[in-house]
C-alpha cells in the first residue's frame, strides 16, 4: 500500500511534509485533519494519542507520529537523494542538525501563542501574557535562525530538502499569529520567498485551504479521517 500523511489545517506544520513528499515524488496519500475539530475528538487518539498532527500511515499499515520520526522514514527511503544526503556526509549532518533547531526551539517558541489563542476559557490577562511571552520567544528564535542561514538558495545549496521542508510549514506563524514583519530577517525572508514560489509548496498550501489542484502526480487522492481511524487506528481494547 502507499502509505498516507495525516496533515492539519488550517497553518499545520505537516505542510512542509506535503512538500517533501512532493519533491521526494513516492507514491503516497493524503488524510486532511481538521486540527480544530476533528483532531480533538476522542477516535482521533486511536491514531495519535496526543492528539497532534502531522501523523502518518508507514507502508506497511503502521501509524508512525512525530515530525522528525516521519521524515527519517522519508530519508531512508529517499535512495535517490532528492530530498536528503548520504547519511554518512557532513551535508547530512547539517541537514539533521537544521531539522532539529526547526523543530525544537523555533517550532516551539509559538507554542504559547497558540495556547492562548485555543484557550477553551477566556482569560484575558493570561493570554495576554502568553502572547508576550510566545513573541519574545519567536523572535529570538528567529535571530538565531537567521544566523544560521548561509548563503545558499536553499538552505542545503541548490534544491530543497528535508529541512526546508521542516521549516516552511512552520516559519509562516510568524505571520498567522502577527508577531512582526518577516522582512526583519533579510536571509530568511528570501528564503521563505522562494520556498513559497516552489510549485510543491504552492500545491501543499492550496491542500490546506480546500483545492485539490494537482501536483506532480505522485499523490493518489484523499483518503477519509474515519476510514484511515477504521482501517489502522488503535482498538478501543488496545489503546
Amino acid at each position: 500500500m502507499e502509505p498516507i500523511l495525516l496533515y492539519g489545517f488550517p497553518s499545520g506544520s505537516s505542510m512542509g511534509l506535503v512538500a517533501a513528499l512532493e519533491w521526494l515524488g513516492m507514491p503516497y496519500r493524503l488524510c486532511r485533519v481538521d486540527m480544530f475539530g476533528e483532531m480533538r475528538d476522542p477516535a482521533y487518539g486511536r491514531i495519535n494519542p496526543r492528539h497532534e498532527t502531522p501523523a502518518f500511515i508507514t507502508d506497511k499499515g503502521r501509524p508512525l507520529t512525530e515530525t522528525m520520526a516521519i521524515a527519517a522514514w522519508l530519508e531512508a527511503r529517499d535512495t535517490e537523494r532528492r530530498i536528503s544526503f548520504d547519511p554518512l556526509s557532513p551535508e547530512a549532518d547539517r541537514m539533521h542538525q537544521l531539522m532539529a533547531f526547526v523543530n525544537t526551539g523555533f517550532t516551539g517558541a509559538s507554542g504559547p501563542l497558540w495556547a492562548a489563542m485555543e484557550m477553551e476559557e477566556p482569560d484575558p490577562a493570561m493570554q495576554s501574557a502568553l502572547r508576550a511571552f510566545g513573541r519574545e520567544g519567536v523572535i529570538e528564535r528567529h535571530d538565531r535562525l537567521e544566523e544560521m542561514i548561509g548563503e545558499s538558495t536553499f538552505l542545503l545549496g541548490g534544491r530543497p530538502t528535508l529541512a526546508d521542508a521542516l521549516l516552511i510549514g512552520v516559519a509562516r506563524w510568524l505571520d498567522f499569529h502577527e508577531v512582526a514583519d518577516r522582512n526583519g530577517w533579510p536571509k530568511l525572508a528570501a528564503l521563505r520567498e522562494r520556498l513559497e514560489a516552489d510549485p510543491a509548496v504552492i500545491y501543499a498550501t492550496a491542500l490546506e485551504g480546500g483545492d485539490m489542484r494537482p501536483g506532480t502526480g505522485a499523490c493518489l487522492g484523499h483518503v477519509s479521517l474515519p476510514d484511515v481511524i477504521e482501517r489502522f487506528g488503535k482498538k478501543e481494547e488496545e489503546a
